[in-house]
């Protein structure tokens, strides 16, 4: 007899015996490109706001439309099995961009310049890592742990998985033929909902930042009694998406975060400095000449720091015994497998890739890493690499069981890496620049692979609920990450360029000697400058702020300093020389972990500054407020917050209306939250997320092809769209965005059942 876990507890959608085609090569071709392009659209979001939200149910429910699509045209209908393995395959990008946007723009913030070799090992050793991490804890997590883990996302993709199945996967799991038509009906209009989201984000972002049709945001600065405070909102498709998704009360505390930056510290610091007759440090300018940006950059960011690495640990701190639990359970699962085979043939849903080959890899993966001259590595980086890995493989996957993707704290396991990787740097006496790639790959690599795993368990989850191999899921999803590693860093590379202004040397660091002795490399100008000026220059990387800003300048032949080089990501200068305007990222992860290791290994941090942001997780957590959500809208600009918060009120009012239907009237809250998380008003937010994104990532890119193009069009809005510039701008823009909103609210409401 095969040997079955659980004879009688549990059933999967598609029995063990069924012989279905699962893993084609047109199921994982589908998933890996699907993967890579909603890779590209959450890393964009990752490095504007420092969230990204589950790709998995919008991958399934493309995967089913196209598919649907080519059986029109006479190719095979396909099974639920193949729509497993591209929805498994293309959910590997979204968890790998979140990974890469947290940790490796803080090298460039750093000092070192962003190398697609770097970035690309990272990405891929990490990614791999983490899933072969997760492969001998499949049993204990997901199989014993059934009715214990909910994986929600996961749970719902099997739910669309299951109400799309075709004919053919309908017979195999013996339901009747004529269900059919009903699931194929949904189906379509489940897939309209997501392409028409798509197109709606796609087309609203080109209007508005591509031709001028509208600002992308709008902003109010207030006067007295508020000197110095403002409110603003970037109106755009990709944010309303997200604060829809993750819903009203993360979306709320996180806009309550920038609320109190924005409206009170920053407004606080200019009513007591504005008398100063000297910079108060870290700033450099009198406080009476900053505006709300300038504060919010020399004092705020590092309140906000404090803040979020302070959220991130407590968070850890209260998983604990969940980390216990989760580790002792995943070491007593390694030998599972070998005892399932001992006990007769293994049946089809219970395969995974047999262990000695997860070593092999494992052992290989941490090879690289030590080798590779790129991360600048050591066996000690590596070893902590490896014990990290596996304890926040097991956390993540665990935690990702109980209360999901999108409140996984990654990010804080990323910071606890990092904080003792420094340490332990300190200790050992491993100070300065040489070690800083050194331990931020280690924090990196660990990031991915605790991101890889959660997402991993949730892809099996999904499978078993509707009876997937877990061997075919474990090759699809490698293939995911392996593909999606190779695309994410050019695509970073190429929006912090897009973004990067060359600032005259003269404008910021007049009488500035350069350091002969430490012009090591060249380089050109890239971007929309480059066109103007195509010499060559010596490079010097300045970690000090003695007579100008620290970081990358441009030394010409002469020997005289040419530009600073202010970076698209995390980058100050918002305006080129010619007057054109620049959008940067705040990459707030990202910074946070340049901070860290700089804080630790050179001890360079306002530690009040810090200490303050530290304080105000601390009397949060106190009065029984989870603190990280408020914590990162404490560090992130109000304008980048508050559309989060008007999607959770657009998810908020849609909940209360279907909540109070008859036939939702039975439902417990934890029911109504899954069929919320279900909804197609998820779907259309999905579809603004991924096409509002793409848009953003397309305009970066184009941005220094189209020059002529973009520089005409912005002085055509100056002069004649009154939607762009003129006296009433602000409340103009306003209308297409309430369009979108509208809509979004529209779609989400169900209708009551007669």
């Amino acid at each position: 007899m095969p040997y079955d876990p659980h004879p009688a507890a549990f059933k999967p959608y598609i029995p063990a015996s069924a012989q279905l085609p699962e893993m084609t090569l047109r199921a994982l071709i589908m998933g890996v490109v699907l993967g890579m392009i909603f890779g590209a659209s959450s890393l964009y979001l990752v490095l504007k706001v420092g969230l990204t939200v589950s790709a998995s149910i919008p991958v399934a429910v493309i995967a089913i439309t196209l598919f649907h699509t080519a059986k029109k045209f006479g190719a095979r209908e396909s099974t639920i099995l193949e729509n497993s393995i591209t929805q498994t395959a293309g959910s590997a990008g979204e968890s790998l961009a979140f990974g890469l946007g947290v940790t490796m723009p803080a090298i460039m913030i750093l000092g070192f310049d962003l190398e697609i070799s770097r970035v690309m090992l990272v990405g891929v050793l990490g990614g791999l890592l983490g899933i072969l991490m997760m492969i001998p804890m499949r049993r204990t997590m997901i199989v014993d742990a059934h009715r214990e883990l909910k994986y929600p996302e996961g749970t719902a993709c099997a739910e669309v998985l299951k109400a799309a199945a075709t004919e053919t996967s309908r017979e195999a799991a013996g339901e009747a033929r004529e269900e059919g038509s009903d699931a194929a009906r949904d189906a379509k209009r489940r897939a309209m909902i997501i392409f028409g989201g798509f197109g709606i984000g796609l087309l609203y972002k080109t209007l508005s930042v591509s031709f001028k049709g509208w600002r992308d945001y709008v902003n109010f600065e207030f006067a007295n009694p508020l000197r110095g405070g403002s409110a603003g909102a970037e109106v755009s498709p990709e944010l309303l998406g997200v604060g829809y998704i993750i819903g009203p009360r993360i979306a709320f505390t996180m806009a309550a975060g920038g609320v109190l930056s924005y409206l009170l510290l920053i407004p606080m610091i200019k009513f007591f400095g504005e008398l100063l007759t000297v910079p108060l440090a870290p700033g450099t300018m009198l406080i009476k000449d900053m505006g709300p940006d300038d504060i919010r950059n020399a004092y705020v960011l590092y309140i906000g720091a404090g803040a979020v690495a302070a959220g991130g640990l407590i968070s850890l701190v209260r998983s604990l015994p969940t980390i216990w639990k989760g580790l002792t359970g995943g070491l007593s699962g390694m030998g599972k497998g070998a005892a399932a085979k001992a006990n007769g043939p293994v049946l089809r849903t219970d395969q995974d890739i047999p262990l000695k080959w997860v070593l092999i890899g494992c052992l290989a993966i941490i090879a690289i890493i030590t080798f590779s001259t790129p991360l600048h590595m050591n066996l000690l980086g590596a070893l902590l690499i490896l014990v990290f890995g596996f304890l926040f493989a097991t956390v993540s996957s665990r935690l990702t069981g109980e209360v999901g993707s999108s409140s996984n704290p990654i990010s804080g396991m990323a910071v606890a890496t990092l904080l003792f990787t420094c340490l332990i740097f300190l200790v050992m006496g491993w100070t300065g620049g040489r070690y800083y790639v050194t331990a931020l790959s280690v924090g990196a690599i660990v990031c991915i692979a605790a991101s890889n795993a959660g997402t991993t368990s949730q892809d099996l989850k999904t499978g078993y609920l509707v009876g997937s191999t877990p061997r075919m899921q474990q090759y699809a999803i490698l293939c995911g990450a392996f593909a999606s590693a190779l695309i994410l860093g050019p695509i970073l590379l190429k929006l912090n360029e897009a973004g990067t202004v060359y600032v005259p040397a003269a404008q910021v660091a007049p009488g500035l000697t350069v350091d002969a002795s430490k012009l090591t490399q060249t380089a050109q100008l890239q971007g929309p400058q480059a066109a103007t000026d195509t010499n060559t220059y010596k490079v010097w990387q300045k970690s000090d702020t003695v007579g100008g800003p620290a970081g990358k300048y441009l030394v010409a032949n002469d020997g005289k300093l040419a530009y600073l080089v202010d970076p698209g990501i995390n980058g100050t200068h918002k305006t080129r020389p010619d007057g054109t305007e620049v959008k940067k990222f705040d990459a707030p992860k990202a910074v946070l972990m340049s901070y860290i290791i700089k804080g630790i290994l050179d001890q360079q941090l306002p530690w009040t500054l810090v200490l303050f942001g530290v304080m105000i997780s601390v009397v949060l957590e106190m009065a029984g407020v989870h603190a990280l959500a408020f914590s990162v809208g404490v560090y992130l600009p109000l304008i980048s917050t508050l559309p989060i918060a008007v999607g959770g009120m657009v998810r908020w009012l849609a909940d209360r209306r279907n909540n109070k239907l008859p036939q939702n009237a039975d439902m417990n809250d934890e029911e109504r939250q899954a069929a919320g998380d279900r909804s197609s008003g998820t779907l259309l937010a999905s579809g603004y997320i991924a096409g509002g994104a793409l848009a953003g990532i397309i305009i970066a890119i184009t941005a220094g092809v189209l020059t002529d193009f973009d520089s005409s069009m912005a002085k055509w809005a100056e002069a004649s769209n009154p939607f762009f510039a003129g006296p009433n701008a602000n409340l103009l823009t306003l209308i297409p965005y309430a369009a979108i909103i509208g809509l979004l609210y529209w779609v989400a409401r169900e209708k009551a059942k007669r």
